[in-house]
């Protein structure tokens, strides 16, 4: 396939300048519309959501995730004590790895601790820290591209990712992934937003959740998972019925086999149903962090703790280190495939 350069869509109108990266390169915002009105507007930094407007009552647009107005802002959220990843592609490994390690055909790998001596999200600079190139664009999708070089964060392998982002007529944004790696690697990738079907500039608790599971993964006062499971009858965060959004969160629930919908996000008052659609063992839902109340995000709102839920679609953290758990690893000549859909539609 011929691979487009950036500079190739920069007189698109829908691409425009979102700031410049401390090397002096240019990032750029993409918008993506379909025929009601739901806009969703992107970055090549990190591949990143940034803004995703539904239509609501009276056709009226919310946007229900958070995010900032510029590259500089994204840029400098990585400064934090605990980076939000606000909207981001993470990689190369979603979730903890415990310790920084693993070993792969019998040679062990020492990764970047950035999470109290634990591997986080990839490392110190993960997908969301890198500016993508972006190899196809049209009103209603975008594809982005990243090389991740041989040992980047000391990770085995090349790796070449492929996301496309497509904003389809039924109000769904599509999420296609695929990767191919030069050695035999171990990876992993989620998208981050933090949504908020009130609009971002509310909180999340007097929204409901249902989430299509028996059981979550039982982990350590690192949240490094044990390799057992919680069952949840009976448990706080059983939510095979929707109930209210938790304060607080951070927890990789095992979706059901065969489940249709993997999880749902409800608000009553903007009568806003948000269901999530995964080929992924797990969705890792998470509330409650990494704002401090010191975070202004776009259109100088503040954000708190209880801005935004994310629903992290993806394989278990630390599978590499836990036989047991889904296959994380992905082999030279393979290709890694993921498919996540987040839909909106009326509840009525």
């Amino acid at each position: 396939m011929e691979l487009k350069h950036i500079s190739h869509f920069q007189n698109h109108s829908n691409c425009k300048s979102f700031g410049l990266s401390p090397e002096n390169q240019e990032i750029h915002c993409f918008e993506l519309t379909n025929k009601n009105g739901m806009k969703v507007q992107l970055t090549n930094y990190g591949a990143t959501v940034t803004s995703l407007q539904v239509p609501v009552l009276d056709g009226k647009l919310t946007d229900v995730v958070l995010g900032f107005d510029n590259a500089n802002s994204y840029i400098e959220s990585y400064n934090l004590p605990s980076a939000p990843y606000f909207g981001t592609t993470v990689g190369r490994y979603a979730g903890r790895i415990s310790k920084g390690r693993f070993t792969l055909n019998n040679k062990t790998f020492e990764l970047a601790g950035n999470n109290n001596g634990n591997a986080l999200h990839g490392g110190i600079t993960g997908f969301g820290q890198k500016i993508w190139n972006v190899t196809d664009l049209t009103d209603q999708s975008i594809t982005f591209h990243l090389i991740s070089e041989n040992l980047d964060q000391n990770y085995p392998g090349e790796l070449q990712v492929f996301l496309t982002y497509t904003l389809t007529e039924e109000n769904e944004l599509k999420l296609e992934y695929k990767a191919t790696t030069t050695e035999d690697t171990v990876i992993n990738l989620t998208h981050h937003s933090y949504f908020n079907l009130n609009g971002h500039d509310s909180d999340v608790l007097d929204q409901e959740m249902f989430i299509d599971a028996d059981k979550m993964l039982e982990t350590n006062d690192e949240n490094i998972p044990s390799g057992k499971f919680t069952a949840l009858d009976g448990h706080d965060f059983d939510f095979r019925s929707a109930k209210n959004c938790p304060a607080s969160i951070d927890n990789s629930f095992v979706i059901n086999s065969g489940a249709t919908i993997a999880a749902q996000l409800f608000s009553s008052k903007n009568n806003l149903k948000m269901s999530v659609y995964t080929d992924q063992p797990s969705v890792h839902i998470y509330v409650g962090g990494n704002c401090f109340d010191i975070l202004k995000g776009k259109e100088n709102v503040n954000y708190t703790p209880l801005s935004g839920i994310c629903f992290e679609t993806q394989n278990f953290p630390d599978a590499p280190n836990q036989a047991h758990f889904p296959n994380s690893v992905l082999k030279k000549g393979e290709e890694y495939q993921q498919t996540t859909i987040y839909k909106f539609e009326n509840i009525k």
